[in-house]
């Protein structure tokens, strides 16, 4: 353990080996449900066994993980990214017609150009363009956003369609395991119990399985593992390299590479944002150390995902959770990766873990970073509502990127509308003008 500390500085970040390697636990359980919610949604749209869409999934996951724990060093969790996912399945292969393996070449290309980006410096350039009130709202919405999903993949908000969400049952099992797990966890972190939420995760699990409560997949109690806990891992030999380039530089494809590059882009930077005021990684002025090696982890794991075969991976807002455990290093992030990998022999373990287990965690991770909404000017109209923008839009648009979009460009115009446009950075004008023309473009 002691050859760790030099590689990761364990004692400059305040932490031991012990406390990272339950905190890469803590984020690998809390996201561990991508092993299944990605090749269920790839599904629909590549015509490939449902075993080696896992196997591509664990396999960009923990490439992504490994790659941004020894390069950047930052106690980051990457797998293939929610939304971008369904983008690609139901978006660009389904209503476009666009045949699957030119949409994971368009992914590679935007990897190439995230990578190209991320050596010259310029996509930390952007990240240190955005405002610190944007950065903190970032946090805090990424919160309410960890706390939707929680709460929606529990039961306790479930769609309505006069009001567009509602209270679902609270009899249900669903939503009484969440509660159960929110206040034993709150509970335990309220006693300094830094396990706390590994703690609550296994707690509603052990009661799910030993109540046999219709809490997993299909409306159905744990059926145990009848084909043992270990299985032949099924390699993805229909999706690696299955990737046509020649048909991604196709003219109408274009703006799909544009789509995935500017999503990532901001979802990216959103999530390093938040992770970094979340963590007390980020310097007096709200930055990121070593960030142009973090943005070429993030990029270097989209290209090596798309040659796997799944959509745009990147950096995962559920490594709040680790963070929240203790995780200061990138050897939580390894941890992570290393658990991935493990997945594709172990990956029966991973279903006995429902959902609704891991919901707990995200709805208090979430609560805890919304404290960041405190360090806001709010009394400063200029900084309060693009501040608000960021951190609503989240939520309420499924979307990090659409909260960071909204409150950027409502940060230039204010600021230039209140008279302080000489105190804005050009990057940021820049790059507002080019959010605007993005979503005038779609909206065409």
């Amino acid at each position: 353990m002691q050859r760790l500390d030099p590689l990761f500085g364990l004692t400059a970040a305040h932490t031991t080996a012990r406390r990272e390697l339950a905190a890469g636990l803590t984020t690998f359980v809390t996201m561990a449900y991508i092993l299944f919610v990605n090749p269920t949604i790839l599904g629909s749209a590549v015509p490939v066994p449902f075993p080696q869409l896992l196997t591509a999934t664990a396999l960009a996951a923990a490439f992504g993980s490994i790659t941004m724990g020894l390069l950047a060093r930052h106690p980051f969790a990457l797998a293939p990214g929610m939304g971008l996912n369904a983008y690609f399945a139901f978006t660009v292969v389904g209503q476009g017609q666009v045949a699957w393996q030119a949409a994971l070449g368009a992914v590679f290309l935007s990897g190439l150009v995230f990578t190209a980006l991320s050596v010259s410096g310029a996509r930390e350039k952007l990240l240190e363009a955005l405002p610190r009130p944007l950065r903190q709202a970032t946090a805090g919405g990424i919160g309410l956003f960890l706390a939707f999903i929680g709460l929606k993949n529990a039961g306790l908000v479930v769609a309505n369609p006069a009001t567009l969400v509602g209270l679902g049952d609270l009899a249900g099992p669903g939503p009484l395991l969440c509660l159960g797990g929110v206040l034993l966890t709150g509970g335990l972190l309220a006693r300094g119990v830094r396990s706390a939420i590994l703690v609550g995760i296994a707690a509603v699990t052990a009661a799910a399985i030993l109540l046999e409560l219709p809490v997993y997949p299909g409306g159905r109690a744990f059926g145990g593992f009848p084909d043992g806990v270990v299985a032949a891992p099924a390699w993805p030999v229909d999706l690696w390299g299955a990737l046509d380039l020649s048909g991604a530089f196709e003219l109408g494809l274009l703006g799909v590479v544009f789509v995935f590059f500017f999503v990532d882009l901001f979802d990216t930077a959103g999530t390093f944002s938040g992770l970094a005021e979340e963590s007390g990684l980020a310097d007096a002025h709200g930055r990121l150390p070593r960030t142009g090696r973090a943005f070429t982890a993030d990029a270097l794991a989209t290209t090596a995902g798309a040659l796997l075969g799944t959509s745009t991976t990147t950096a995962y807002i559920e490594s709040a959770a680790g963070i929240q455990a203790g995780g200061r290093t990138g050897l939580t992030a390894v941890v992570v990766g290393l658990l991935f990998l493990g997945s594709v022999v172990f990956w029966p373990l991973a279903g006995a873990v429902p959902a609704v287990a891991t919901a707990p965690a995200l709805v208090v991770v979430g609560a805890l970073m919304v404290r960041g909404l405190a360090r806001i000017d709010w009394a400063d109209v200029a900084v309060g509502l693009p501040a608000f923008l960021t951190a609503v839009a989240m939520p309420l648009t499924f979307s990090i990127a659409n909260g960071i979009a909204l409150g950027l460009v409502s940060w230039v115009v204010i600021h230039a509308l209140a008279g302080r446009a000489k105190g804005l950075s050009p990057v940021l004008v820049g790059v507002a003008v080019v959010v605007v023309a993005r979503y005038a473009w779609l909206a065409e």
